[in-house]
Order: C-alpha cells, then sequence, then structure tokens
C-alpha cells in the first residue's frame, strides 16, 4: 500500500500519511482485502495482556488512550461498512462525516474493549465477505464523503487497509516506548 515514510518518527502518524496510488490494480485491492482480514487478529494481539491501566495511556502526549483507539476503530469500521453498502445500492450517496473526537469523548469509549473487539471481528467478517464478493464495475463505484467529497471504493478500500494498520501501529508503538 501506498504511504510516505516522511512522518514515521511523528508519533501521530507511525506509518506516515496514508498516499493514494496514482492507478489501483487487483493486487492492490486484494492486499488491502488481507490487510482488512487480518486486522481483528492482529489488534487482538496489539492489545493482549494489556491491563486496565496501560489500555488507559495514551499512545502519545494528548492523544487517545488505548481504549479509545479500539472503541473508535468500532466506530468508524462500522461506518466503513454501512457506507460501502450504501455505495454498492445507491447512487453516489452522500456520506455524512463525524467528529470521531467527540466520540471518543463519550462514555461508552470508557467501557471494556471486548465489545469493540466484538464488534470489529463480526464487521471486518461481513466487510471481507462484501469486498471479495464485488466485480469490476463495483470499484468503480463512489460515494460522496461531506468532507472529502466523492471517492471510489477502490480507494476506499486502501484507505482503510491503511487505517487497519496505522492504529494497530500506534498500540504496537506504544508497548515497544513503554517496554509492554
Amino acid at each position: 500500500m501506498p504511504e510516505t515514510n516522511e512522518l514515521a518518527n511523528d508519533p501521530r502518524f507511525p506509518l506516515g500519511r496514508f498516499t493514494p496510488p496514482d492507478s489501483i490494480t487487483s493486487e492492490d485491492r486484494r492486499d488491502a482485502i488481507l490487510t482488512i482480514s487480518e486486522m481483528p487478529e492482529q489488534l487482538r494481539e496489539a492489545i493482549r495482556s494489556l491491563d486496565e491501566e496501560q489500555l488507559d495511556t495514551p499512545y502519545r502526549e494528548g492523544g487517545w488512550t488505548v481504549r479509545q483507539l479500539v472503541h473508535h476503530i468500532g466506530d468508524s469500521h462500522m461506518a466503513a461498512f454501512h457506507r460501502l453498502c450504501r455505495a454498492l445500492t445507491e447512487d453516489t450517496p452522500v456520506i455524512p462525516g463525524y467528529d470521531e473526537a467527540a466520540f471518543a469523548e463519550l462514555p461508552d469509549h470508557k467501557m471494556p474493549i471486548q465489545w469493540s473487539l466484538d464488534i470489529i471481528e463480526g464487521v471486518h467478517a461481513r466487510w471481507v465477505a462484501l469486498l471479495n464478493s464485488m466485480d469490476g464495475p463495483q470499484w468503480a463505484r463512489t460515494w460522496n464523503h461531506s468532507e472529502l467529497g466523492v471517492q471510489r471504493l477502490d480507494l476506499v478500500t486502501l484507505q482503510y487497509a491503511w487505517h487497519s494498520r496505522h492504529h494497530v501501529a500506534h498500540i504496537t508503538h506504544l508497548r515497544a516506548q513503554r517496554g509492554w
């Protein structure tokens, strides 16, 4: 997946920012689907054996806690799956953005991470099944994001694969930094 590593030392972007490719191949899509399929287990491995204090540790100064990250992934990926379903059944639906930082402050983001881990596992299973069923013209379908404009499903799939790796890396880098 295309990424830039100019920010590799920036704790906000341990893998660099997502950089869209000039063109997207079927191999790019397969790699992205594989990343999305493997992400729930990689996330479980990243948080394995963390205690409550560690889960409530920010991954960087001023950043979300590990717990908030896990709940954010659940929120974000539920929304992505729903958006995909809409884009496959409607012509360029308008997809609203949301205030991710405000969501992270809601009381449910202090609840057990198992709730979101279960959601992530189920959503990713359905998401991967749907992505694997898509044919050529479906990859060119679009949605109109209220903040980002019109986006093709092939590009969005690569973005969410990056998003999956991005947040797992927040946790694994924190663990390495702290020696957990």
